[in-house]
């Protein structure tokens, strides 16, 4: 019998979350050490395949660049090993031995996957380790456009983690990429998590599913030159961030933003660089082309070099062109370079101080709020104002799309970056095995009941007496405060 396709979608997903559910049971009884084994080999699998999944994404999608979506694959895989291969994610992972507590961790269950086109082979073995890295089985649902390169990918994952001892189904990927067949599974009970990383909508879906969700929003990153920088080495990290795999990352600089006392510099070192300052009849073409329905990405000039793009709007640009450079009198509707522009665009802006780079950095993150800021400059204290931007990642003298990442900053490397709840988002950090687990906590009583209240002295200080249970004030210095709460800790050690 022949199903048409969303029939068929949504069989595949109801027979993927039953095999899951499987899977969970046996991976939750399996030991830290045999766990650890698998993750090592999928890893491994990972970097021996990093060149060919490239190969295969860059075919399949026509996004980007070979050589940096191998790096990426080896970020989702090499990397992210070193960084979790000591984490504790089962049995005890803290204890306290003052306050009596034993903290242990349990795998969440079954989780659906949602991954991008804009980076489907880093994104399926990135989930994949870390989910199995929490004893939980995952199933993906692929972007329609990236579908064979991340059934390969999902591929390779689940026969290196059964290779190494994993029950079967532990990784899976639906073959048939659907709406039909990501809802199925979004409702599905047996699906106990949903991690998407993918457009507005699919993140919206995945938070009205009625279950637990990590999903990240759009990001929109300005980048501020300070006028203490090095305009050099700052420049630089900004055109090899934007240039990386032609901008995919969502963590990836939108916006320059520098000051009228360093302008000149920044200008001269963008073109040394390759960058290429439009006029605003080029400006208005390159909107038209790279643009739909105002400021939406238009699919076919998402991750395209600069030459392309220029070409394509109907003006040419010198061979070594890296970046297409648009100045921008303001945010919104009428300035539609000051969105998110997954390709090889810049906005830029000029300010008089760095007063005036926090008001303008607050605009242009209200299209990209909660996401990530970039800053570089050699004055610590103005980066600590930036702190108070509306962004979960302040990224300091670094690129914001190896920055955000966790390539060349202490960041979780991750492919999936929270936004917070400014941004729609449950987390605020680079999600890593951590976010996948339930918690249980084992906890002695440490305080006799019988004397609870009486023991409790700043109860005591407010309640204790007849004016205070009658509602009236209670005069207390902060010195006062102070060695009332000092007791209080000293009685409880």
């Amino acid at each position: 019998m022949e199903f048409d396709k969303d029939l068929a979608a949504i069989q595949e997903a109801r027979n993927a979350a039953a095999k899951a559910e499987e899977a969970a049971k046996i991976l939750n009884d399996m030991s830290a050490e045999q766990i650890d084994s698998i993750v090592k080999a999928m890893a491994i699998a990972g970097e021996k395949n990093a060149k060919m999944l490239a190969e295969m994404a860059h075919e399949e999608t026509k996004y980007g660049k070979v050589e940096d979506k191998i790096y990426k694959n080896h970020m989702a895989t090499g990397m992210l090993y070193e960084a979790i291969k000591d984490m504790k994610t089962s049995g005890v992972i803290d204890e306290d031995k003052v306050n009596k507590t034993v903290t242990m961790a349990y795998p969440v269950g079954p989780i659906l996957g949602i991954t991008p086109t804009t980076n489907p082979t880093s994104t399926i073995m990135y989930k994949s380790i870390i989910a199995v890295k929490a004893k939980n089985p995952i199933v993906f649902s692929p972007h329609p456009r990236a579908l064979k390169c991340s059934l390969k990918a999902a591929e390779i994952m689940a026969d290196a983690a059964v290779a190494a001892g994993a029950p079967d189904n532990t990784v899976q990927c639906l073959s048939v990429a659907s709406m039909e067949g990501s809802n199925e599974l979004m409702h599905d009970d047996r699906i106990k998590l949903i991690i998407a990383t993918g457009g507005p909508g699919m993140v919206k879906a995945a938070y009205s599913a009625g279950k637990p969700a990590i999903g990240v929003g759009p990001g929109n990153s300005p980048t501020y030159i300070e006028r203490t920088a090095d305009v050099k080495e700052a420049v630089e990290q900004i055109v090899a961030s934007k240039t990386f795999d032609y901008s995919t990352v969502c963590a990836t600089e939108q916006s320059v933003i520098c000051e009228k006392c360093n302008e000149a510099e920044v200008i001269a070192e963008f073109k040394r660089l390759g960058g290429y300052f439009m006029n605003d009849e080029e400006i208005d073409k390159v909107c038209h082309t790279i643009f739909k329905n105002g400021h939406t990405m238009t699919a076919d000039y998402v991750s395209q070099p600069a030459t392309k793009i220029a070409h394509d709007a109907g003006f040419e640009v010198p061979d070594n062109t890296t970046v297409l450079i648009g100045r921008q009198g303001g945010v919104g509707p009428k300035y539609p370079l000051s969105y998110e522009k997954l390709t090889t665009v810049l906005a830029f802006y000029t300010v008089e101080d760095w007063e005036e780079a926090c008001e303008l950095s607050k605009e242009l993150l209200t299209h990209g709020i909660g996401h990530t800021m970039n800053i570089h400059t050699n004055d610590p204290e103005i980066a600590l104002k930036f702190m108070e931007k509306p962004a979960s990642r302040i990224i300091v003298n670094s690129g914001g799309a190896q920055g955000g990442t966790g390539a060349s900053t202490g960041l979780f490397p991750a492919f999936t970056l929270g936004c917070g709840t400014l941004g729609g988002s449950s987390v605020s950090e680079n999600v890593s095995p951590l976010h996948l687990i339930n918690k249980k906590t084992l906890c002695y009583g440490i305080k006799d009941l019988k004397t609870l209240v009486a023991d409790d002295k700043i109860y005591q200080k407010y309640h204790g007496n007849e004016t205070a249970a009658k509602g009236g004030n209670v005069d207390i210095s902060a010195e006062e405060l102070k060695n009332v709460i000092d007791a209080v800790i000293n009685a409880l050690r």
